[in-house]
């Protein structure tokens, strides 16, 4: 079973994309193919869609119907994730399923070798299906070039994508076992591994196509040359075809909304469409809801910074500039502002808006405005601006980039202290109601189980380094009675009972912990904490992190003792316990915002090991990322999925609503939930925490200084 788990609802986006204007657009860049990908019908092409774009698909061939998504995180790099229901086959005994048909999980990628020249094609490798049961894995080298509207495709491919199989596999002069496909063994405990023994093996088939962009511009059409006979189709599902040439067409009734039709294998319509936007490069969306930045008062009450009425400027820079003050200080002439940010998602706009604040106040004696930007009470970063090029700036007296230049961020602190001029009053407590949605896809029980859920958030603060948190969930409408099924396993249960707590009880406490935070030392951070720590576990904790202001590399260690907790996910405990716990290097490549995190330790079903993940985001914060965990647990203890492994997208809010927000939402994908590489699902992470010493975001939106 696949579990997606939406922190935060992400019907906006969909609804944006909608929303596009009714009247027909022309298409732009590569369709999508059946499978999810760019493509023809069923056969791929070497296509690939802009970076950052983001599609959503569905489509119909009796027996078939395909549910995919696609990710292009680089230009050169596709990745698509798909479920295939078998419907004239049944996903299990009739006293689970009933009649549910069979579903089948599967992962693609496909790589961009080279680009499309003037003379030479844009030519791809790809493999679909390589993680998951394989009954429809298959590879192909494919090479596609542009002729005015016509865009032609020819390529070679193994496996189900060349299952016709008329010719012999060109790598058998490299070696004689390239000349034999193994068998597919789709058994429960080899789904998941990657099929690199099949790749490019056995005999191969010629395919092709052609794509052509009709003088009506939202209209496409397709025809293509089939690899695959179907006459060796998975669970013994042979099918009949009077063609190897499938026809088809894709109409774009909006911007983000393509409709696809077709005949393929010459006796079967095609039906599917697919919804889809560039997430990556999106813009955010327009803010009518937002306040003004404060306008420049004909003429301003500046006053020196003792005589400065600290209570009110708070209020303004609380409303305009989205910071809840805490403290405000003076060195010579410098005045410090420390507060957290909780409007804006790009922390240029909060800091520019405060200095408009700060600039209209303050009287000459002033030459520098320094924001502290802090976290849980942990001050993350400062950002100094320096007064009169900012003056100059906003009467368009300098230029961006010089000003840029101007602009100091953590430069080193000196040793003399800070005269106090303003303390806030203490806030304790705040806290708000939200909804949460949680899925759990392609299980045998039923396809979709879901969860529509109210939530209560809050924090109590004693201190504003010490803190309670607590998060309780209602169940409001759900059909996880039908969640009747418990996976196997051969390990301790440290996951696999999450149909007992996501059916035991309405009511749940999903967290309740004390926490500590602050900064150790110079790009030092610590934390420890205690409690019900998520929902299927309690105990203590704590974290250190190292971040050096920008640097490309940073360090993180975690330990703890949890327990895991009773089903009704109230105050009750279960016998099992583990001390479990990881370091972790976080390295910024460089490359596309492309982040690396190698994690070790121990997981919670006792089992030693590491977690890899690639993640990139992109300058308007979306994040794309993946990971796989390898343990010293074997294919055969860990069972179905073969090892853990996912990926995710995060998208602000920034860029769907109306009015600024820090959050964002995150969908997580995860084939399999299962035992082994599994990790405590902390409530608080202070490489999360301490994102704004990653100056990329601040940088890359620097013009937003100005709004």
């Amino acid at each position: 079973m696949t579990r997606t788990r939406l922190y935060s609802c992400l019907l906006p986006l969909l609804g944006l994309t909608v929303a596009a204007p009714v009247a027909a657009q022309s298409i732009n860049g590569a369709t999508q193919d059946d499978y999810g990908g760019a493509g023809l019908l069923q056969m791929p092409s070497a296509r690939m869609a802009p970076a950052g774009e983001f599609s959503l698909n569905a489509n119909r061939t009796v027996p078939y119907t395909r549910y995919s998504v696609s990710v292009q995180p680089f230009s050169w790099l596709e990745g698509t994730f798909r479920y295939t229901a078998i419907s004239n086959r049944l996903y299990g005994p009739e006293s689970l399923s009933g009649d549910q048909s069979y579903k089948d999980k599967a992962v693609d990628a496909k790589l961009r070798l080279w680009r499309e020249s003037r003379w030479w094609p844009a030519l791809s490798v790809g493999a679909r299906d390589i993680g998951g049961t394989g009954l429809f894995s298959g590879e192909y080298v494919v090479a596609s070039k542009r002729f005015g509207a016509f865009d032609v495709s020819l390529g070679m491919g193994w496996g189900y994508v060349g299952a016709r199989g008329d010719i012999h596999s060109p790598f058998g002069w490299i070696d004689d076992r390239f000349n034999t496909r193994p068998a597919n063994n789709a058994s429960v405990s080899h789904a998941g591994a990657f099929n690199a023994k099949h790749f490019f093996r056995g005999p191969a088939a010629l395919f092709g196509g052609v794509e052509y962009q009709t003088p009506w511009a939202p209209l496409r059409l397709k025809l293509e040359y089939d690899g695959n006979d179907y006459q060796h189709e998975p669970k013994k599902n042979n099918l009949k075809q009077d063609s190897p040439f499938n026809l088809g067409l894709v109409y774009r009734v909006s911007k983000n909304f393509d409709i696809n039709l077709g005949i393929e294998r010459g006796n079967t319509a095609l039906f599917g469409f697919t919804l889809h936007g560039n997430i990556g490069h999106a813009p955010p969306a327009p803010k009518p809801l937002d306040p003004p930045p404060e306008p420049q008062p004909q003429h301003p009450a500046r006053t020196s910074p003792e005589k400065a009425d600290w209570a009110a400027i708070s209020r303004r820079l609380h409303y305009h500039a989205g910071y809840e003050v805490s403290q405000v200080t003076q060195r010579g002439r410098e005045l410090f502002v420390t507060g957290e940010q909780q409007r804006f998602f790009y922390p240029a706009e909060g800091v520019g808006r405060a200095s408009r604040i700060l600039d209209h106040a303050l009287g000459a004696d002033i030459d520098w405005f320094t924001v502290v930007d802090t976290r849980q009470g942990m001050p993350v970063v400062q950002t100094s601006v320096h007064r009169q090029p900012f003056d100059k700036l906003l009467d368009h007296d300098l230029p961006l980039a010089d000003f840029r230049r101007s602009v100091e961020r953590d430069r080193p602190d000196v040793a003399s202290s800070r005269k106090v001029l303003y303390q806030a009053p203490f806030r304790h407590y705040k806290g708000g109601f939200g909804v949460g949605l949680t899925q759990n896809i392609g299980g045998p029980d039923a396809f979709v189980l879901y969860r529509l859920n109210a939530t209560y958030n809050a924090e109590y603060r004693f201190t504003r380094h010490f803190w309670l948190s607590t998060s309780a969930q209602y169940d409001i409408v759900d059909n996880y009675d039908k969640f009747k099924y418990d996976a196997p396993s051969n390990l301790p249960r440290v996951r696999t009972h999450i149909r007992e707590y996501l059916t035991t009880s309405r009511l749940n406490l999903s967290n309740l912990q004390l926490n500590y935070a602050r900064k150790l030392a110079p790009d030092w951070y610590g934390m420890v904490y205690g409690g019900l720590l998520e929902s299927m576990y309690g105990g203590v904790g704590g974290e250190v992190l190292y971040r050096p202001f920008g640097s490309p590399v940073a360090w993180s260690a975690n330990v703890n003792w949890a327990r895991q907790r009773g089903f009704k996910q109230h105050f009750g405990f279960r016998d099992y316990h583990i001390v479990t716990g990881h370091v972790t290097t976080y390295i910024q490549t460089g490359y596309h915002g492309l982040l690396a995190t190698v994690t070790a330790g121990r997981y919670l079903a006792g089992d030693w090991g590491g977690t890899l993940g690639l993640s990139r985001i992109f300058d308007n914060g979306v994040r794309m990322g993946i990971w796989a965990t390898f343990t010293n647990v074997s294919r055969k203890q860990f069972g179905e999925g073969s090892f853990d492994k996912g990926f995710y997208i995060t998208i602000p809010f920034d860029l769907m609503l109306p009015k600024s927000t820090p959050s964002a939402a995150t969908l997580v994908w995860q084939p399999l939930i299962r035992d082994g590489g599994a990790m405590l699902a902390r409530h608080y992470d202070l490489y999360a925490l301490t994102s704004a010493r990653d100056p990329r975001l601040f940088d890359k939106n620097f013009e937003l200084i100005t709004q």
